[in-house]
């Protein structure tokens, strides 16, 4: 089953089960990937092309519920997080700091990085690698700790 068809019908059962925060964070990915279907021409879009559709809306919904904290919204921030975290469940499973810092290492070692000058080809190399599996800011701040550290 793929991703569009496990929406489809998630959306539906949210519906009998008048789940109403569910439900609008459902109809947020359906109509992501459906826009993005069209947009291609042919109708269909890689799972790749899905995971980075459902982390570009997770982001969003983070950024926004951090400028609502800022503000004071909390009826907003508190909608903005929930959203994400039902968006989240659709993702795999990301990597926590302590599953994170050994790859990176392994990854800084490969590329043969010796100080911060060399960030850039170490998350060219950790974005293909962790690619969905965690997120690119934390990556980049794992990252700039060790080369710190060096």
């Amino acid at each position: 089953m793929s991703l569009f068809e496990k929406i489809s019908d998630d959306l539906k059962a949210a519906m009998l089960a008048r789940q109403k925060d569910r439900l609008e964070s459902l109809r947020a990915i359906k109509a992501a990937l459906l826009l993005a279907k069209t947009e291609s021409g042919t109708h269909e879009i890689s799972e790749d092309q899905e995971m980075k559709i459902l982390q570009k809306l997770v982001k969003q919904r983070r950024e926004s519920a951090e400028i609502f904290k800022t503000q004071n919204r909390t009826d907003l921030y508190e909608n903005e997080v929930k959203e994400a975290a039902i968006i989240e469940e659709y993702l795999p499973k990301q990597l926590s700091e302590a599953e994170l810092m050994p790859v990176l290492k392994a990854i800084i070692q490969h590329v043969g990085a010796v100080s911060q000058k060399d960030m850039g080809k170490v998350m060219g190399a950790a974005s293909k690698e962790l690619a969905g599996k965690a997120d690119g800011k934390m990556i980049a701040d794992k990252v700039k700790e060790l080369l710190g550290m060096m």
